[in-house]
């Protein structure tokens, strides 16, 4: 199992951890509470600096739950921190449009977190028929 450094911005925060039994992501709470009206943005701390290791990158996204009960959007749909964001400082926030007037608590779980290897270097070859079955550009809900 791997060690992964994780600084906390406060002195009772919520400290990361896995849900057991329900996924590998990783919750990540506000760290402060922000108030926000419709059609406002702003960075949300989450109140962590995390050292990645090299090779590695952390995908945040949005919470189910959390357009339902904050209305609001992660402006870039998923944000993507690579192993360099590793300093002292390098505190992480959930970048938010708000659709309606709301008041986020501290400590509300709004995103979550997963760990992912880089991609491995790929070679894209061009071809003229691909060999797969065709869905007609769609996926599974048809068109």
């Amino acid at each position: 199992m791997e060690e992964i450094k994780v600084k906390y911005f406060s002195d009772d925060p919520e400290e990361l951890c896995y849900v057991a039994g329900k996924s590998d992501w990783i919750d990540l709470s506000a760290a402060r509470e922000v108030t926000l009206r419709a059609g406002e943005s702003c960075l949300i701390p989450l109140g962590v600096a995390i050292a990645l290791p090299e090779g590695y990158e952390a995908h945040i996204v949005p919470r189910s739950s959390t357009f339902k009960h904050y209305g609001i959007l992660q402006t870039n749909s998923m944000g993507v921190v690579d192993y360099t964001y590793r300093g002292d400082g390098d505190q992480w926030h959930m970048p938010v449009y708000a659709t309606r007037d709301v008041t986020i608590e501290r400590h509300a779980r709004i995103c979550q977190f997963r760990i992912m290897k880089h991609q491995p270097q790929l070679r894209f070859t061009r071809v003229e028929h691909l060999d797969g079955p065709d869905r007609g550009g769609f996926g599974s809900t048809g068109k």
